[in-house]
């Protein structure tokens, strides 16, 4: 199979170093609008040449959406335009859904496209970043898979079972709401942390000296790339919006019972907060 990935980042090279490797892929074709990342991909074997977006999806089996959701967005239904009337298949590895659901809505390939995505990443970015077994026993979520053709969805199932990955199935608009929970919230309060410890920095220039371990895992996702996750907090603005609320009210209910110096209502906060582990575990 002849593979186009839209995208040589760390998702899109990271599943290409897999797909390659497992058989999946006997040839690769980059395509990304950064000169830089081409070359890198090139040179570290992610793909096996560049090209424009047009040829590439003339030449490919399957076409890899990898880039920023709204990019996605707007490259889609282009996409689907060239490829009615094939056997070609197009997905996405977006983290939001709804936006591209709409893109793609009444088109009349629309059963080419499989909306797709996987619940793995680091902090990194680039070409550089991309890694072998990243998504190996992670979740990936299929949404709308109704509105796929029957062996389009095939495909790339039979792709994600190759990655090792559990497949979940959902409506676009519940997988935006539950990413927006679990997810988006986490990276924009990772971002608010490290901004916090920055600005305080100025002051005490020994503070990061003092991070520990806990301070680090809850900052790791600040290194995140900005380029990707501005776009996703825009895609999702209504859900994440509700979640900040919700994150708002939680942090001044903490708030007051320091003020109060209540050390019981602590306690039994942090015990209901507890109760996380029975999902986590």
């Amino acid at each position: 199979m002849t593979i186009a990935v839209v995208g040589i980042g760390l998702i899109g090279g990271s599943l290409m170093v897999d797909l390659r490797r497992r058989g999946f892929a006997d040839r690769v074709i980059g395509v990304d609008s950064s000169l830089h990342h081409q070359n890198i991909a090139l040179l570290c074997g992610l793909v096996d040449e560049i090209d424009t977006l047009d040829n590439a999806v003339d030449k490919s089996d399957l076409i890899v959406l990898a880039t920023p959701v709204n990019t996605n967005c707007a490259l889609l239904p282009g996409i689907l335009t060239r490829i009615e009337g094939t056997t070609k298949v197009v997905t996405d590895m977006g983290s939001t859904k709804g936006s591209i659901a709409l893109a793609s809505a009444g088109h009349s390939a629309r059963g080419r496209y499989v909306a797709v995505h996987p619940m793995a990443g680091t902090e990194y970015s680039g070409p550089l970043a991309a890694i072998g077994k990243l998504f190996d026993y992670k979740t990936a979520i299929i949404c709308d898979r109704e509105l796929s053709d029957t062996d389009a969805l095939g495909k790339i199932e039979k792709m994600l079972e190759l990655l090792n990955m559990r497949k979940v199935y959902m409506n676009s608009s519940d997988h935006d709401v539950h990413v927006a929970y679990i997810s988006h919230i986490s990276h924009i309060t990772s971002f608010s942390l490290a901004l916090s410890v920055l600005d305080k920095e100025h002051e005490e220039k020994n503070i990061l000296t003092l991070a520990g371990g806990g301070f680090e895992s809850t900052v790791r996702l600040a290194k995140s790339n900005g380029e990707t996750w501005a776009p996703i907090f825009i895609e999702n603005a209504d859900y994440i919006l509700e979640v900040m609320d919700t994150y708002t009210d939680k942090m001044n209910e903490f708030r007051k019972l320091i003020v109060n110096k209540d050390i019981n209502g602590l306690k039994a906060l942090m015990e209901e907060a507890n109760k996380i582990r029975k999902i986590l575990n």
